[in-house]
């Protein structure tokens, strides 16, 4: 039967029904959301967060005079390089691991859409014909109208069965979208660390050019002294040695800057663009915004991961519901209302109005043990997403904490390696001055050189560490996912 003879029979049967027929599916319908208001989900309470009410060291003043919490701060704000702004930008239009995850929603949305019709009735139109022979001929029966659950029949919700198990889809799907935002901000402090690392390579790298130019020029008046009796083997010896040492490493810079760039680029999702904004230098003290660490108390409620794990909790205390209810009798219905004949072709015509309902219970008499053991395992899954929420929040905690150290200490550390660089620059230009006057060695000299060379490189190398903490403390506090269009809402 073609498209167009089903939907004139189906509208045709419809206009035919009497009204106390319509009013009976109507009312079966009704009926299934009056009953289905009990619940045998437990009562949800939050479990106490098994960590202390402030991070070790913290003062009272600690993001005192913030307007938003870190996890109130869009990156943009955070982050002031235009350049990086950029790169996490394009990372979040095309990174796949994000995509995954908003893929990953979108089916634990759908999920839940299933859960949900089954608290409704499916009512569908249809038209069905039977042939049959008997003892004078053969029989046509041709029908058409509405059927309710034609295929499974439909359950009244009555202990809240149904009901259960849609509300743990609901808190599997908000889970999901905690989990989408817990890999938006993994993506947004990996592209910020990986660049800065990208960077701090590039400074380096301008330094080794820069040291490789004043030892090749060290070595060639070393070599000149050499031939003419004004300086030793041993001198010559230590100034090719440090020109080698300078040549090593400028090639294990080049190898770790080209690992970063591919690092950045599978991160962003595409090659670098060649029109990316100018960047800011490693040294600029605007580089990251200053990120105020709250208290632990914030983490269950603005860390994702934690969210997320609260709401899969959530989902166990349904399913508990849900193994209740099938201890308890479980009511369906099944029904239709149409036209009956034994000509299709004059069936809206001479058919004789028709309907059926059966209703059913069924009440678990034995069933093996089935319904404890369901229960039994609902019981110990909700334990288990107790433990894990609880494990999530002491890993929260345990990140923050050893992020707001790391911000004090690489302070500290930043300070400290400025000045060892400040005492070897000076060395090196009084070492320089009693060169020129003939009263240094050429040992001396090297020495000073090689220690301004380290303390160079470590200061830069601190400097980008010092940067990372900032990014790695918002990260941990729940930063980067909101936008600024979503600053304020919930």
């Amino acid at each position: 039967m073609n498209k167009a003879l089903f939907f004139s029979f189906a509208q045709a049967s419809i206009k035919r029904f009497p009204v106390r027929t319509l009013r009976l599916l109507s009312g079966a319908c009704v009926a299934a959301g009056l009953l289905s208001a009990c619940s045998l989900i437990p009562t949800y309470e939050r479990p106490a967060a098994p960590v202390p009410a402030q991070y070790p060291g913290a003062t009272s003043s600690v993001g005192q005079g913030t307007a938003l919490a870190a996890s109130d701060m869009p990156w943009q704000d955070v982050f002031k390089d235009e350049r990086l702004k950029r790169l996490i930008a394009l990372a979040l239009e095309n990174n796949r691991d994000l995509r995954m995850a908003m893929l990953n929603m979108e089916q634990t949305r759908a999920q839940w859409q299933l859960r949900r019709a089954d608290e409704l009735p499916t009512i569908n139109a249809g038209v069905t014909g039977a042939r049959s022979t008997t003892t004078t001929g053969i029989s046509s029966t041709y029908s058409a109208g509405l059927s309710v659950a034609p295929l499974t029949a439909f359950e009244l919700d009555v202990f809240g069965r149904v009901r259960a198990l849609s509300q743990a889809g609901q808190a599997q799907w908000l889970a999901s979208q905690e989990a989408r935002r817990s890999v938006q901000i993994a993506l947004v402090s990996s592209v910020a660390n990986t660049y800065l690392s990208l960077i701090t390579d590039d400074a380096l790298l301008r330094l080794v050019e820069a040291t490789l130019a004043t030892r090749e020029m060290s070595l060639h008046l070393t070599q000149l002294k050499f031939e003419h009796d004004s300086a030793s083997r041993l001198d010559l010896n230590q100034a090719q040695s440090l020109l080698e040492a300078a040549k090593v490493a400028q090639a294990q810079l080049q190898r770790q800057r080209a690992q970063d760039e591919n690092a950045l680029m599978l991160l962003v999702g595409q090659a670098l663009p060649a029109d990316l904004p100018a960047g800011l230098p490693l040294t600029a003290s605007s580089f990251v915004a200053e990120v105020p660490s709250g208290l632990p108390s914030d983490l269950l409620i603005r860390r994702p991961d934690v969210r997320q794990a609260e709401q899969l909790l959530i989902a166990q205390h349904a399913n508990i519901g849900a193994a209740r209810a099938a201890f308890f009798p479980r009511i369906t219905l099944t029904g239709s209302a149409g036209i009956v004949g034994n000509d299709l072709g004059q069936l809206f015509n001479v058919g004789s109005r028709g309907w059926t309902f059966t209703p059913q219970v069924l009440l678990p008499i034995f069933d093996g043990g089935r319904n404890q053991a369901n229960l039994d395992v609902a019981k110990v899954g909700r334990d288990m997403a107790v433990a894990q929420y609880e494990k999530v929040i002491q890993t929260a905690f345990r990140e923050v904490a050893d992020a707001l150290s790391a911000r004090t200490t690489f302070d500290e550390q930043l300070r400290a390696q400025k000045a060892i660089l400040a005492a070897e620059e000076s060395r090196m230009a009084l070492m320089a001055l009693r060169d020129r006057q003939g009263l240094a060695n050429a040992f001396d000299v090297l020495d000073a050189r090689r220690s301004l060379f380290a303390a160079q490189q470590a200061a830069l190398q601190t400097q980008a560490q010092q940067l990372q903490s900032v990014v790695t403390l918002y990260k941990v506090l729940g930063g980067g996912w909101t936008e600024p269009a979503l600053v304020g809402l919930k």
